[in-house]
């Protein structure tokens, strides 16, 4: 299949993943076609699978580069060396990292119900690798006697959620700025686990 006019594959294929990420932000993946996205993009329907199979593998696409990169992130920042500093510093991290990306951050978590089992498994590895770093702190931290977690399982699951929903209410314009809300939501985590302040 040729492809259209003006197309070039270093081009095209970002442009579709981008274009596929604000639509699927905006409208969920179900609601979204390949018709649309080729319009987003400026390109003709059939133009499209000369660079995805399918929107599947867009979406399963989309969350495992998002989660990857998460990843990548946060292996790049340096050690600190107790527990409640470790803590703080994935507290600052995500919310810092998760900011730039509120599309990405969308579909990461929204749309796992749209996935194949197949693709659900593959995601929810690198998920869990993610959560991981955050179980490991908060069972130091109780190793250390510097916090009080009964399940460092369901304490991991709040925290993540609870940072990451921070997307879905702040901005710019409101009445703090973002880096009071980043302080007091700091403060929170620091008091779930029983650190003093």
């Amino acid at each position: 299949m040729a492809r259209t006019s003006g197309s070039h594959a270093k081009i095209t294929g970002p442009k579709i993943q981008e274009a596929a990420q604000r639509l699927f932000a905006r409208h969920g993946y179900a609601a979204v076609s390949m018709r649309q996205i080729a319009t987003e993009v400026g390109v003709q329907v059939g133009a499209l699978y000369n660079y995805t199979p399918d929107k599947q593998t867009l979406l399963v696409g989309l969350m495992t580069s998002h989660l990857e990169e998460l990843l990548s992130a946060w292996g790049q920042e340096g050690a600190v060396a107790t527990a409640a500093a470790r803590l703080e510093q994935f507290t600052r991290f995500h919310i810092r990292f998760h900011k730039e990306r509120p599309d990405a951050v969308f579909i990461a978590y929204m749309e796992l119900r749209n996935l194949t089992p197949k693709n659900f498994e593959t995601v929810e590895v690198l998920r869990r690798r993610y959560e991981g770093a955050l179980e490991e702190i908060l069972r130091s931290g109780v190793t250390e006697g510097a916090f009080a977690i009964a399940d460092t399982k369901v304490a991991t699951m709040g925290i993540i959620a609870m940072l990451t929903g921070l997307n879905t209410w702040f901005r710019e314009d409101g009445r703090l700025s973002f880096d009071e809300v980043e302080d007091l939501y700091w403060g929170i985590v620091r008091n779930s686990v029983g650190l003093a302040g």
